[in-house]
């Protein structure tokens, strides 16, 4: 019976199949730039042939980099995914990405995210604000706006420092001991210290010396993130149904852990309103106050929705930053005039002393946040680390039939039903807007640009800005992405990087072992390319952990400053 059933099924199945093909192939898609694909696997055998010809586990953006360079870098690609996604357009212009980003009349905060999200749920959970569209995420938005606003984030300084001064702590004992170590662990580490306490006014103490030392939550967390790496970019979950089952698992546990938190927090509040009446007592901004507030029964939906959002919060919080900042110390190690020109401007804003009480007493002293905005090489270092190492892009995706379409070149592109991928790597890397020097680390390029780091209020506002005074389109340097559905966390994440430069800078010297550690000539002394930085044995590059990272979580040893 099954078997006549599924013969009977079986010619559907193909004239589905064919249709498909025929549809992306032929028709909608049959005029946008893609080399030639497989009938039976799409772009899928190319990608991998590509990838093969690049180091072990590199990132995909690299490899797409390559694609669309063979088809002369066209401002957007096809990439025909059948039988493993969706079919995907790759987005290599900025023009084209701010059409994608940009609210509109057919979508009023920005073209949908993309399905694709899904694989993320047990890491952000289902009712995460990134998983939300329309009026939903419009409110979510809204409610948790005011715990990322940048005069808010200021007032967290003296938490930033404190976490940074048991960052320093580690980096002093590995100095002295000359161990080799993973500067992208202690980095995130340091990060999530930072944004636990600003979302949850919680110390998960993921800075222990020993991991035994560490809390369940930061345990189980850790065990979460390694469940996620290169291959879930190239397969979907239901091919590794063991691995789905224990992120399951994992992220269930956690999810009973914050739970406990977070009835905690709500249980605290009632008292304190019992307390405190109605008197104006300054509220609490952290993420988890603003989640409750004005809540008088905590009910499952709300203790759901609630949890998603720390959920989500703690891991854009501390990934991102974490890797900007592995990445910033790397190119100290290989940019001697980079670092020699951030100490320069710390000596001149922080004066001689670079020991962290008297950096720390600059800053929490009156003035101190004027100082930060002033560290204008510093904030140029920063957006060009966040430039050529961009964590991630975007995935959008316009419903079938929707009609969304883009304009490049003077030709148009329905994207209906295709995941949108604004390649972050690609657009920051473009030789038509950075010229020649596009692929190399030039920070200088940023110092006559006013357009700033920080995202300077509503987007809106940000681009009726006197355009005189850009060195770049506004577009062009998008990390963070751009538009209504921008990053809530940018302005937390380039004020840590800031401070934590500040504190760390002057005081070590940054070594890179295994790639990217330096060639040292006949002397044992680094020698200098043409473009000012120290020649090494073997370029660093990005894997895919969900975001991009250090393929090889920056090894490195560091040393004090003589």
């Amino acid at each position: 019976m099954i078997t006549n059933i599924l013969l009977l099924a079986l010619p559907l199945v193909v004239a589905y199949l064919a249709a498909t093909v025929w549809h992306r192939r032929f028709k909608q898609f049959a005029n946008f730039p893609q080399l030639k694909p497989s009938l039976l696997w799409g772009h899928l055998k190319l990608i991998h042939e590509y990838t093969l010809k690049g180091p072990p586990d590199v990132h995909y953006d690299p490899v797409f980099a390559t694609m669309a360079k063979e088809l002369g870098n066209p401002p957007v690609m096809f990439l025909d995914l059948r039988p493993a996604s969706y079919p995907m357009v790759l987005v290599n212009s900025h023009e084209v990405a701010e059409q994608v980003t940009r609210a509109s009349k057919m979508f009023a905060w920005s073209t949908p995210k993309s399905p694709t999200m899904g694989a993320l749920v047990r890491l952000i959970g289902p009712e995460s604000v990134l998983m939300k569209e329309k009026e939903n995420w419009k409110q979510l938005r809204k409610r948790f706006n005011p715990g990322f606003a940048p005069q808010h984030l200021m007032t967290l300084l003296p938490c930033i420092l404190d976490k940074t001064d048991i960052f320093m702590e580690h980096l002093d004992r590995l100095a002295s001991s000359g161990e080799e170590f993973s500067m992208l662990k202690h980095t995130i580490n340091l990060t999530f210290d930072i944004i636990g306490a600003i979302t949850m006014d919680v110390d998960f103490d993921a800075q222990k010396s020993e991991s035994s030392s560490q809390g369940e939550f930061i345990r189980l967390y850790d065990q979460l993130l390694k469940m996620y790496g290169q291959e879930d970019s190239r397969f979907p979950w239901w091919m590794s149904p063991m691995r789905e089952w224990r992120r399951y698992t994992l992220s269930n546990q956690i999810d009973r852990l914050l739970e406990t938190m977070i009835r905690a927090k709500h249980t605290q509040q009632q008292q304190q309103h019992t307390t405190n009446g109605s008197s104006k007592a300054k509220k609490p901004r952290d993420v988890l106050s603003l989640s409750l507030q004005g809540s008088d029964s905590l009910s499952r939906a709300l203790l759901t929705e609630t949890r998603d959002q720390i959920k989500t919060f703690l891991f854009a919080g501390h990934d991102t930053t974490g890797i900007l900042l592995a990445w910033l110390f790397y190119e100290f190690s290989r940019s001697p005039h980079v670092l020699q020109a951030v100490r320069a401007e710390l000596d001149e804003l922080f004066g001689p002393d670079a020991g962290p009480a008297a950096v720390r007493a600059r800053l929490l002293a009156p003035g101190g946040e004027e100082l930060i905005n002033r560290m204008r090489y510093a904030t140029a270092v920063v957006k060009e680390v966040l430039r050529v190492y961009p964590p991630a892009g975007t995935a959008r995706m316009a419903p079938p039939g929707s009609g969304f379409t883009v304009t490049a070149g003077g030709r148009s592109y329905c994207l209906d039903g295709a995941i949108i991928y604004n390649c972050a790597t690609i657009i920051q890397r473009d030789r038509a807007v950075f010229g020649e020097t596009a692929d190399d680390f030039v920070p200088e390029r940023w110092l006559g640009d006013k357009a700033g780091i920080m995202s300077a209020g509503a987007e809106e506002e940000s681009e009726k800005r006197d355009e005189a005074g850009r060195t770049f389109p506004p577009g062009a340097w998008r990390p963070f992405e751009r538009g209504p559905r921008n990053c809530i966390g940018q302005d937390l994440a380039t004020i840590e990087a800031r401070v934590i430069v500040a504190a760390v800078a002057r005081r070590y010297d940054f070594v890179k072992v295994g790639l990217g550690e330096l060639d040292l000539n006949e002397k044992g002394q680094p020698v200098e390319n043409d473009k000012g930085q120290y020649k090494v044995k073997a370029e660093m590059y990005n894997t895919a952990q969900v975001t991009a990272k250090p393929v090889d979580a920056m090894r490195m040893k560091v040393r004090l400053r003589a």
